[in-house]
């Protein structure tokens, strides 16, 4: 009677099938193990030559928002805003490449196609 379907034999061996667990287990170990590490940092950015600086925490929440006084012109408030925003979008950026970057230091090794 002929072998039907399945891996009969052939294709992966047990040992290489737990190999490969071992090795999923250790990248989700180092992934978790990572994020938290990411989670600890904080990063700062500035605008205006520092008179707005922001700080945020690896859980992109933000910490600290710091305005020189001297940046305070009620005749245009809309340099302000933009100084803030420009600081905020800095620090979003930081993160993000950071996060990027030491994750995909880990999923390097599944040819890139996690979606870091």
């Amino acid at each position: 009677m002929a072998k039907r379907g399945g891996f009969g034999g052939m294709g992966m061996m047990p040992g290489n099938m737990n190999n490969l667990m071992k090795q999923a287990q250790r990248m989700q170990k180092q992934m978790e193990e990572t994020q938290a590490a990411l989670e600890e940092k904080e990063y700062e950015a500035t605008s205006g030559g520092g008179v707005v600086k922001v700080k945020m925490n690896g859980k992109k929440e933000l910490v600290e928002v710091k305005i020189d006084p001297d940046a305070v012109d009620p005749d245009d408030v809309e340099m302000l805003e933009d100084l803030v925003l420009t600081a905020v979008n800095q620090v979003i950026s930081l993160q993000s490449e950071d996060e990027k970057t030491s994750m995909g230091k880990i999923a390097g090794g599944l040819g890139g196609g996690l979606p870091f």
